[in-house]
């Protein structure tokens, strides 16, 4: 019989508040749209989560199952505001509706990672910017990509729609569609682009001494900043007006430009600036890098630069009076009179808001009150925090210019650790679990993933629950043993145990006492001690535990790890010179010396039955020992990174379970072993990070895993049982799989025409459109010969009215008798709108005839239309040479023109008549006068009505 055994997958993730890769949006939902500080969307490893900033609640996560990639960028639609546009690291770009948690369209055009989105103010356009240094216009009704701009030589970093609303649109004779694309690169570029026309039209350099990392455009477009690296911010006017009227001069020969530099601001920060952003309706800017500061810029209005002028001359005149005065400094004060101010006196700092941790991304919250801003800011320490700032009161006239005060008003930081965690720990009943990092140790609820406690400690690097589950022991860098309390969340108390790290901690199988193991070369004994202590100020004594000294080990090397057997005879200590040392747990003679690694143990464990031992190294390996010679069974190759930890089952519920164990490492995965056999069993993926630490619960049914990603994933048992020949198979088809597709990515590369060209198809060949394609071969193929056989058949019942019908495909018969034509069409319309081009160009032009027919079929019966005229005019257009060289298919299209005018027309005076009937309609609701509070408020703050008084509104 084939040996089966238990399959993992992951059940739950938490600890993680937002991870590093991803910006961070600031969004005001329901009851919180007019008040209150509202919700954080954020990027969470593979997840976005969206959190409740005021009760530090998260309220959903959106993920997407076959969906393994980071989160690396999200945008919110600025006219439907449930849309989300979500960028991954692997290219794709999904959109979000918040108000089901699901995608609703997904697009893959990018070859790596997507830094910036950005929707148009139609809602219906959304431009991708990524590290392949493309940049994608997606089609959100089509569900199309439109095309892809090329032009930086680096990645994207930041883009942004130009565009003219309401009456200068009617002026200038805009049309909705004409919009202009502002882009700024890696490589120093800032490139403006015509969308329509689709090119750059201007391209200057943003920074001259480096990299340009980001950018920022004024809520009215007719400005923006870009910025590098050493502080320096280069500010540029937009001439708005005359970019949109130029695409009514095509004939005008003089170059305009409309991309005007204004001059240079110095931040007082000397790092890599990362984010610029205008606050959408104050006149006021924040700017950060990659430190624990966010400096916010004021924008003085006109009248406040002139009287900073006139101060400036006034005392320039009276230096000039009290010294020699001559003509030439009369004549440069009155230039100065008539000169364009500097810019320095138009952007003038505010404050230096010192953060908590180093700042990832910030957004300005929308608040109604005027005297003070908020700004929600994400770390990549795994924090999100708000901050309020007031703003300067222009009406008192203060000639010192000094920084305003801030608060911090709200921070989500319970839900996860702010560095890695280090050490994992279950409780004896497998429901409590003890993650410790650097300065924290938290209690979680492994089934909810809610944390329970959190705990002030050293740098741990490791930790246990006592007996008991009450108390967790912790030990540190520094070489002390924390004792802490849950119940009560306090220390009971730190005792300095060793002189150097305490690297490891073990629990004695009686639960009597501990060993714990230093980097001072000791391994020192501690018994269990209950010692009665005074209540200050009362005669009565309480309780306590102590850790009482017993014995200590010397060892001739740092030791790394420490391990009891279960049958509490034996301990192995792994020490840095490479060695594993087991030793009689009571005399604390040497036993065996096990050696093999080339590199120091990290980890080891002792297998239920007390019979194996397994190590694993620096060197990449996992080593199985027999404690009764000291012989290695076997060396597996196991990761590609250190290994961390390793761990048999302490408590398997079968015999065949006793000798299976788990290994994880920094190369984000973990394994699962059988130990008997030697052989691999399972790979778990899912981590972003190097895995940490690891712990397996008692009777196997879960590990926990921590990960430098910051998240602590749970994988539990399923029912489907796993087979090794299944798992090698499906590992060679994944394998198979990511050398195809590497291979489409190099095709693609090269099947450019032109590589140098500034725009390119939007098209990106995948697995799934190279399946789709090969599905539409596969039911052309069967629906021409059933269409062959059908019509055969007709033509002969003609003369035989009792002929039999003939014998079809079982494709056919399987879905319910159904037409050749209605299966054809059926597997088209199966296939993403967003795939279909590219499952269209792996068809091979000698089935185009097939395709064809069944085409002018589908057009005289008016099926589906749209699509089948997105397929007819996408095949001509790529096989154009082919059909013109052939007369048979001319043939064909000739005969197939009336029929599909005569549709279109039809679908035409359709969707006219529906337009009249929409508009009218509206009409008829205007006339009616019943309008919602919150749509009244929304036009106030669109007509700039904002800062008048709520009057009475009809709510009739």
């Amino acid at each position: 019989m084939v040996k089966t055994y238990k399959k993992y997958e992951q059940s739950q993730s938490f600890g993680l508040v937002n991870s590093p890769q991803a910006n961070v949006l600031s969004v005001q939902e329901g009851a919180s749209r007019t008040a209150g500080v509202g919700q954080a969307i954020v990027g969470a490893n593979e997840e976005v989560y969206r959190w409740d900033l005021k009760k530090g609640e998260l309220l959903s996560r959106w993920r997407d199952g076959g969906c393994t990639s980071l989160v690396t960028a999200i945008a919110r639609s600025g006219v439907d505001r449930d849309l989300y546009a979500v960028g991954y690291e692997d290219g794709t770009v999904r959109i979000w509706d918040s108000r089901i948690d699901s995608v609703v369209i997904s697009f893959n055009g990018h070859k790596t990672a997507v830094t910036t989105l950005a929707f148009d103010h139609t809602g219906v356009r959304l431009a991708s910017g990524a590290k392949d240094t493309d940049i994608i216009i997606w089609d959100l009704v089509a569900e199309v990509g439109m095309f892809k701009l090329r032009g930086h030589k680096d990645q994207v970093v930041a883009l942004h729609w130009l565009y003219q609303e309401g009456s200068m649109e009617e002026e200038n004779g805009v049309t909705e569609g004409d919009a202009f694309i502002l882009s700024a690169s890696k490589d120093a570029l800032i490139k403006m682009w015509d969308i329509s026309s689709q090119h750059c039209i201007e391209t200057h350099i943003a920074q001259m001494n480096g990299e340009c990392w980001a950018m920022g455009v004024s809520p009215d477009l007719t400005g923006c900043i870009t910025a590098g690296s050493n502080g320096e911010l280069k500010v540029w006017s937009i001439d708005l007006q005359e970019l949109m009227s130029s695409r009514h001069h095509i004939g005008d020969e003089t170059e305009k430009s409309y991309l005007h530099d204004r001059g240079i601001l110095r931040r007082q920060g000397q790092d890599r600036t990362i984010g610029v952003a205008f606050h959408p309706r104050a006149d006021y800017f924040a700017v950060h890098g990659s430190e624990k500061a966010v400096e916010v810029w004021r924008i003085r209005s006109e009248g406040e630069v002139q009287k900073s002028m006139a101060r400036k001359r006034k005392r320039r005149r009276e230096k000039v009076a009290g010294g020699e005065t001559n003509g030439h400094a009369d004549t440069e004060m009155d230039d100065d009179e008539t000169a364009t101010p500097p810019i320095t006196e138009v952007f003038v700092p505010h404050t230096i808001v010192r953060t908590a941790g180093k700042v990832r991304s910030i957004d300005w919250i929308h608040v109604r009150a005027h005297k003070s801003l908020q700004f929600l800011a994400s770390y990549t320490n795994n924090l999100l925090e708000v901050y309020d700032i007031p703003v300067k009161d222009r009406v008192k006239k203060s000639k010192s210019d000094e920084p305003a005060d801030y608060s911090r008003t709200y921070s989500i930081e319970l839900p996860g650790h702010r560095a890695d965690v280090r050490s994992v720990a279950l409780s004896s009943d497998d429901r409590m679990l003890a993650s410790a990092s650097n300065g924290t140790l938290k209690i979680w609820n492994v089934k909810t993933g809610t944390c329970l406690r959190t705990l002030d400690c050293g740098y741990a690097l490791c930790c246990s629950f006592l007996p008991g589950d009450k108390i967790v022991v912790v030990g540190t860098k520094s070489g002390a043993l924390e004792l802490f309390d849950v119940a009560s969340s306090t220390l009971i108390e730190s005792l300095s145990a060793h002189d150097s790290s305490t690297m490891s901690l073990q629990i004695h199988p009686s639960g009597k006492s501990l060993v714990s193991g230093s980097a001072d070369k000791t391994a020192k004994f501690w018994d269990f001690t209950i010692v009665q202590e005074d209540i200050p100020g009362t005669k009565r004594t309480t309780p306590r535990l102590k850790l009482a000294h017993t014995r200590t080990l010397k060892v001739t090397d740092d030791i790394l790890s420490l391990c009891f057997s279960p049958d509490s005879k034996l301990l192995a200590v792994s020490t840095l010179d490479n060695t594993v040392k087991v030793f009689f747990n009571d005399s604390l003679k040497l036993f065996l010396n096990l050696y093999g690694h080339k590199l120091p143990v990290l980890n080891m464990s002792i297998s239920a039955d007390s019979k194996l031992i397994a190590t694993c190294s620096a060197d990449k390996n996992v080593r199985l020992w027999g404690l009764d010679f000291g012989d290695c069974h076997r060396a597996f190759f196991a990761h590609q990174d250190s290994i961390m930890q390793v761990s048999f089952i302490r408590e398997p519920p079968t015999n065949e379970e006793r000798h299976h164990f788990f290994s994880a490492s920094r190369d984000k995965t973990i394994k699962s072993w059988d130990g008997d056999k030697f052989e691999q069993v399972q790979k778990l993926d899912g981590h972003h990070g190097e895995v940490w630490a690891m712990a397996v619960s008692r009777a196997g049914d879960f590990i926990v895993s921590a990960s430098h990603d910051k998240s602590i994933r749970v994988w539990s048992v399923t029912d489907e049982p796993i087979f090794l020949e299944e798992e090698r198979e499906r590992e060679m088809e994944e394998l198979y799989e990511s050398t195809l597709t590497t291979s489409l990515e190099a095709d693609g590369e090269a099947d450019l025409s032109d590589p140098n060209a500034e725009v390119g198809a939007a098209s990106k060949q995948t697995i799934a459109t190279l399946t789709a394609g090969e599905k539409i071969v596969e039911a052309l193929s069967l629906g021409i010969e059933d269409l062959r056989l059908v019509r055969e058949w007709e033509v002969r019942r003609e003369t035989n009215a009792s002929l039999a019908a003939p014998q079809r495909d079982p494709h056919f018969l399987a879905n319910n008798n159904i037409s050749a034509e209605k299966y054809v069409l059926q597997t088209l319309q199966r296939i993403p709108a967003a795939q279909l081009h590219d499952a269209l160009l792996i068809l091979p032009f000698s089935i185009l005839p097939s395709l064809f027919t069944f085409i002018s079929l589908w057009i005289r019966r008016q099926w589906d239309v749209q699509l089948v005229c997105r397929v007819l005019f996408f095949m001509i257009k790529t096989h154009q040479r082919s059909i013109v060289a052939s007369g048979e298919l001319k043939a064909v299209l000739e005969g197939m023109r009336k029929d599909l005018r005569q549709t279109l027309g039809e679908v035409k005076d359709l969707v006219g008549f529906n337009l009249a009937a929409l508009g009218f309609l509206e009409g008829e609701i205007r006339e009616r006068g019943i309008s919602r509070l919150e749509d009244v408020e929304a036009l106030e703050e669109v007509s700039g009505k904002a800062n008048k008084k709520r009057g009475f509104v009809d709510m009739a």
